[in-house]
């Protein structure tokens, strides 16, 4: 494992998904505590762009304390993931697949595998995984299984693994909370898909982010699981109604009906949002 961190020689964290939402709030916490961050991303340029990029260090210079690499490179390829690892002392897996083919989870499967195998060659201290949050005695969805296996991999690898599990996320600029305003403030009354009616146990970002960093400090002998959410659990349709009541809206009249498939209940929302149906899903 990387030695640890001294005064000269900071820890490194390579964070993947760095220009997501997620990835961008985690970078800016990372650099906060002190932490070299290095991102693997395919383009320089989307870096430079995002709250952080004024931390970001020439090409071909190192990154100190509270600094920014930017590592261009595919995270499916093996040579790339291997000098992105290179003598770091964690990393964050915060991407997936968004492929609407049948193929998906085989990617999935694939590119964790690889990453995996690329973390154990360079001799990473630590895996952070955010997947999400499921009950263990449902059949789950195609997307949500996937991540769930892909948290398995992680945990049967050689490298100690933090798999954080959340439910929505919610926070300005999450995919999650954009569906959750639009559909709220688009429909004071309308029949929506049935799975409104699920359950769900949401999160705020900033806490999702302080269990992210957190996860990063955990003992070599940690390779667990971790559910994440907030105080609160509830239908979506009464987390609608939260958002209309906090926002001075009228009540939402929210009527179920049987659809049953995610496709179709993306399809649905994409119809009466901006959020693209593949998100959606």
């Amino acid at each position: 494992m990387a030695s640890n961190s001294t005064e000269e020689t900071p820890r490194l964290a390579l964070v993947t998904g760095a220009t997501g939402y997620v990835g961008s709030n985690l970078t800016t916490e990372l650099l906060k505590r002190g932490w070299r961050v290095r991102t693997l991303s395919r383009s320089r340029k989307k870096a430079l762009s995002m709250p952080w990029g004024d931390k970001i260090v020439d090409e071909g210079e190192n990154a100190g304390a509270g600094q920014v690499e930017v590592f261009e490179g595919d995270a499916t390829s093996s040579e790339d993931l291997h000098d992105a690892l290179a003598n770091a002392h964690a990393t964050f897996y915060l991407i997936h697949s968004m492929s609407e083919t049948g193929d998906f989870r085989t990617e999935e499967r694939s590119m964790a595998q690889r990453f995996a195998r690329a973390a154990s060659d360079q001799d990473v201290g630590r895996i952070v995984f955010l997947g999400g949050l499921h009950p263990y005695d449902e059949e789950l969805s195609e997307h949500l299984g996937s991540r769930v296996e892909v948290g398995q991999i992680f945990l049967d690898s050689a490298v100690p693994t933090a798999a954080l599990q959340a439910g929505v996320v919610l926070g300005e600029g999450s995919i999650s909370f954009r569906m959750l305003r639009h559909l709220s403030e688009r429909l004071p009354g309308a029949i929506g898909p049935g799975w409104i009616r699920h359950k769900i146990t949401p999160i705020s970002v900033r806490d999702v982010i302080f269990y992210l960093a957190g996860a990063a400090e955990l003992p070599p002998e940690v390779n667990r699981t971790f559910d994440i959410g907030g105080p609160d659990t509830f239908e979506y349709a009464a987390m609608m109604q939260e958002y209309a009541k906090t926002e001075g809206l009228l009540p939402r009249i929210v009527f179920s009906a049987p659809v049953t498939t995610p496709e179709l209940a993306a399809k649905w929302i994409s119809l009466i949002t901006p959020i693209k149906a593949n998100l959606a899903t």
